[in-house]
């Protein structure tokens, strides 16, 4: 493992933008070779603070990418462990991830893993500890009560069997 640290959240972003372009331009993805991305979700897809708005709005729609090669977890699956379990035969079938970019919360947890999690889990629902909703709820007009209380999350197993993390 490398650990790069940076002077500034500008830096950060920066870095992590070039790494991310470096690897999509390495991958050229197409139909053959999807760009596959998890992220934790539990809002219906167009609501503004899903993360499936939020990365159509600031990444896919920027890049040169079919919607058929983006795997986002639905968290409104009649079926989430069903929907789980799909996700990591996805990701299996694509030949595993290449680079997860995930966030690093202020308690430690990666993508809805809080700590504790198995470092072997798999994808999955997660019920999410507190200190992460009271922290989401900037997001809803700071009402704790509109906080989703559950997530879909990749695992930390599937998180460190990926060829490269991105995390800030």
């Amino acid at each position: 493992m490398r650990l790069i640290i940076l002077e500034s959240e500008d830096k950060v972003g920066k870095y992590a933008a070039d790494v991310v372009l470096d690897r999509i331009q390495e991958k050229c993805p197409t139909k053959e070779n999807p760009f596959v991305l998890g992220l934790p979700t539990g809002l219906p897809k167009n609501h503004p603070e899903s993360y499936h708005h939020y990365m159509w709005e600031n990444f896919f729609s920027k890049i040169d990418i079919l919607a058929e090669n983006v795997h986002i977890l639905n968290g409104n699956a009649d079926d989430l462990k069903m929907e789980c379990k799909k996700f990591e035969e996805e990701i299996t079938k694509a030949g595993g991830v290449d680079l997860c970019i995930g966030g690093i919360g202020p308690d430690g947890h990666i993508a809805f893993n809080e700590p504790g999690s198995s470092l072997s889990s798999r994808t999955r629902v997660k019920t999410l500890a507190y200190d992460t909703i009271r922290a989401n709820a900037r997001f809803f007009d700071n009402d704790i009560t509109k906080v989703p209380t559950r997530a879909l999350t990749v695992g930390v197993g599937t998180v460190m069997d990926s060829k490269e993390y991105d995390g800030a």
